[in-house]
């Protein structure tokens, strides 16, 4: 399973260096490992493949899910042992961590850099990062933000952060992945921080447009009407410019993003606020909606809150 996230790309920043076509066995790029090839993870691999990088990759649920064109591998291990650079997408932060402790006890490891493109938290990008330099390995902060269709058409936002010689060196790869790259800090946990913070914002519009549609529709408004004009008007948001119209009005609820990663993804926002010490006004009432819907439908694609909204 992938850790794709659903909100809106962020703005500024700063492109990655690199030129996403400048690898490949034949072109002097880095091979590139690439762990966890669910919903997301399966795109961004094949992104890199098709950028005219070479790529090694490996997900526990089987062969099955390595993207044409990338050569399969029997574990984290052996990915280590043939690529220069790691990418991972993965579910949370103790799998992150789980996959950064046997990079480094590969005994004949050649990867000498992790991206980690998964949202795991400020804390937990720091631990892995902390394990990683330990045993000289560099790390790049690395999530992702607009849904597997943003992927597939490489403009998905890739916040970014790490040192100058780090992020330089991954540069190619970080290009690989999608037009779209934004270096927002030299410290991993940055990006993480970022990632929460939309994250936390998409969560929030999903569950205030739910309710908002459900009371005009329960007054006697069409769906679509309602869409057309509160996305010419104050009221415009992700979820009425896009979640709404492809999959809520569509029936589709196939964005490809799980109703409890977006549970786990507010509680990691929650967590980081309350390292810093700040006081959270809307976002406990954000994550009491999106634990209950998960608890009641766990699973569920994260569109699907409106329908739960509205049936109260």
């Amino acid at each position: 399973m992938t850790d794709a996230g659903p909100g809106s790309d962020p703005a500024g920043g700063h492109p990655a260096d690199g030129d996403p076509g400048s690898g490949g066995p034949g072109s002097g790029g880095p091979v590139v490992g690439f762990v966890g090839l669910g919903n997301m993870g399966g795109v961004l691999a094949a992104n890199l493949v098709a950028a005219g990088l070479e790529v090694v990759a490996f997900d526990p649920a089987g062969p099955e899910r390595v993207p044409a064109g990338a050569a399969g591998a029997g574990g984290v291990a052996e990915v280590a042992g043939r690529a220069e650079v790691m990418v991972l997408s993965l579910p949370n932060g103790a799998a992150s961590q789980q996959v950064a402790e046997q990079i480094v006890g590969s005994a004949d490891r050649r990867a000498t850099q992790v991206v980690d493109t998964s949202t795991i938290g400020v804390a937990a990008a720091r631990r892995v990062a902390a394990l990683l330099v330990g045993a000289g390995i560099g790390y790049v902060d690395a999530p992702v933000s607009g849904g597997v269709a943003g992927a597939r058409a490489r403009t998905i936002a890739v916040m970014f952060a790490g040192s100058d010689d780090d992020c330089a060196a991954v540069g190619p790869v970080l290009a690989g992945l999608s037009d779209r790259c934004l270096r927002v800090g030299v410290r991993p946990g940055l990006a993480q921080a970022l990632k929460l913070a939309n994250n936390f914002l998409s969560a929030t519009a999903l569950v205030a447009t739910s309710e908002a549609v459900a009371f005009g529709t329960a007054a006697g408004l069409d769906l679509a009407t309602m869409l057309d004009v509160l996305n010419g008007a104050s009221g415009q948001n992700t979820a009425t410019s896009d979640k709404f119209p492809h999959h809520v009005l569509t029936g589709r609820y196939a964005a490809g993003f799980a109703n409890t990663l977006m549970a786990k993804d507010v509680a990691l926002y929650l967590e980081a606020v309350g390292e810093l010490g700040r006081p959270p006004v809307v976002a406990p009432v954000t994550a009491r909606v999106w634990n209950r819907f998960a608890a009641a439908e766990a699973g569920a694609d994260f569109t699907r809150i409106y329908p739960f909204v509205r049936d109260g």
